[in-house]
């Protein structure tokens, strides 16, 4: 039977929570310790998982820990790494899970857990963009680090002082993740810059982005980091190697939320994923009013914008840092997937029981405010100033990254004119 730590990070300090156990997928359970249910400052570490004394089911288990791995060619890459099975998640949390999205770190009982950083050299930054998903398996491999999602990624350390980049080893922490740009989805890295760019235009709160230029700025020569909002410098962040690393801030996922298999992170059921989201705000918002009206903008955006892929495993929570609050993380992952001819044209979950973004009305938005309980006036009245406003948000951001030396970001807002939501406002 294998027997893994789980610990969350709270004010820096990383406290044990409780352990998985099991030998495999099918059998493994998550429990809380005894020890931190008896914590006056224990906090649940998923909405999915409340504080209580019995083990959780295997299903309820595998929905929130799944949710921390990667997915597709990486988890596939990852498992042939380690010699596992791909559906073997146990495992593969254990080589992976020293550093999470959030604040979870999951190890085995009497590990030693140091922290290092690795500074990255220029060439590696080079064959990171060129040479795409291997090469961040490798690097992902190297530090230990599980991020979910099925495109090649890795969490760097950035120094903005010296310009250069870092590989966190052990428990270390990351700064920002790294992307790279899609063999079969051309110009993806600046269609993501351009789309986080207007969603900041149109008031949407957004982490800090900027694409990382190799050579020319071709495709094989960029890569796109995020700022990752899941961490904060403080006074008492600790140095490590000369840098100092940040607090870890604890998030979770809509479908780690909601107890949703990653499996099932595109809506199969009518008018459930949306519905939900809404109802957890409403529930465990720290500011419930502010949180569903700033999701609201962003599902609007991303109709406007054409992202079908914005599906629960693309909205997050984040938690403060004393883990006692919960409010709405910025907007991330927002692409306009519709200029692509192989993508589809189905939203991830419906809008007002319209899956197409082709048949999507304004209609269906007010019978989308309905059900997840938005007030009509005021959230058609949002709707209708983000469609006024998108059009010169998308113009200036274009005009912006043309500007730094991406003149394709010129066809990507012609092809999101013609075939977005826009089209239609």
């Amino acid at each position: 039977m294998k027997t893994l730590t789980v610990s969350l990070e709270r004010k820096g300090i990383l406290v044990p929570v409780g352990s998985i156990s099991g030998d495999n997928a099918a059998d493994s359970r998550f429990c809380y310790s005894e020890e931190y249910l008896n914590d006056p400052g224990a906090v649940a570490l998923s909405i999915s998982l409340p504080l209580r004394e019995e083990p959780y089911l295997p299903y309820q288990t595998a929905s929130f820990f799944e949710g921390l791995l990667p997915e597709g060619f990486t988890r596939r890459s990852v498992a042939q790494w380690m010699h596992v099975d791909e559906d073997d998640y146990l495992s593969i949390l254990h080589g992976l899970g020293r550093e999470c999205l959030g604040a979870v770190c999951i190890t085995t009982e009497g590990e030693t857990m140091g922290a290092s950083y690795e500074r990255v050299t220029e060439q590696q930054i080079r064959d990171l963009a060129a040479e795409g998903a291997v090469r961040s398996t490798e690097l992902v491999m190297r530090s230990h680090l599980s991020l979910a999602g099925a495109s090649g990624k890795v969490g760097l350390y950035y120094s903005g002082q010296e310009d250069a980049w870092y590989l966190p080893r052990g428990i270390a922490a990351s700064t920002h993740i790294v992307k790279q740009s899609h063999v079969r989805l051309d110009s993806l890295v600046t269609n993501e810059q351009l789309s986080l760019r207007t969603a900041s235009r149109c008031g949407i709160s957004i982490p800090n982005s900027f694409i990382i230029n190799t050579g020319n700025g071709e495709e094989r020569e960029v890569l796109f980091a995020t700022e990752r909002f899941d961490r904060v410098f403080t006074a008492d962040s600790k140095m490590v190697d000369g840098l100092r690393c940040p607090n870890r801030l604890h998030q979770e996922d809509f479908a780690q939320a909601m107890g949703i298999h990653s499996l099932a992170k595109y809506e199969q059921e009518p008018d459930t994923h949306m519905k939900g989201m809404f109802d957890i705000l409403r529930k465990y918002s720290s500011d419930p009013v502010s949180d569903q009206m700033r999701l609201w903008d962003i599902i609007v955006f991303d109709y406007l914008i054409g992202n079908t892929d914005a599906h629960i495993k693309n909205f997050s929570l984040r938690y403060d840092p004393d883990l006692q609050g919960i409010r709405l993380a910025p907007a991330y992952d927002i692409v306009s997937t519709v200029i692509y001819d192989q993508s589809t044209r189905d939203m991830a979950f419906r809008i007002g029981g319209v899956h197409s973004i082709d048949e999507i009305t304004s209609d269906d938005f007010r019978a989308a405010a309905a059900d997840v309980g938005l007030g009509g006036r005021m959230a058609m009245r949002r709707y209708e100033q983000m469609c006024r406003q998108f059009r010169t948000a998308l113009r200036r951001s274009t005009e912006e990254l043309i500007a730094s030396g991406y003149p394709k970001a010129a066809e990507i807002e012609r092809r999101i004119l013609e075939r977005g939501g826009i089209a239609k406002n």
